[in-house]
């Protein structure tokens, strides 16, 4: 694995971001010795708003019966 220098990562920053994505990291090394890690993350395999459905035996009158019922209750 090349280590790049901070100056090298400036000037190539966004194609140093493809090469991570392809290889899943690249590492560069600061002037004063440090060397640092840029990897990228995850990302979530689905939306957090994504419910997933859930089968049920009832039908849509059943669902409008429903809703008669708790109307009737609450109003």
């Amino acid at each position: 694995m090349t280590i790049y220098t901070s100056s090298e990562v400036q000037r190539q920053f966004s194609a140093l971001l493809k090469k991570a994505l392809r290889e899943g990291q690249v590492k560069f090394k600061t002037k004063d010795g440090r060397i640092f890690i840029i990897r990228p993350e995850a990302l979530p395999k689905s939306s957090p708003f994504e419910v997933r459905s859930v089968k049920l035996p009832i039908t849509r009158a059943d669902i409008l019966e429903a809703i008669g019922e708790n109307r009737a209750r609450y109003s």
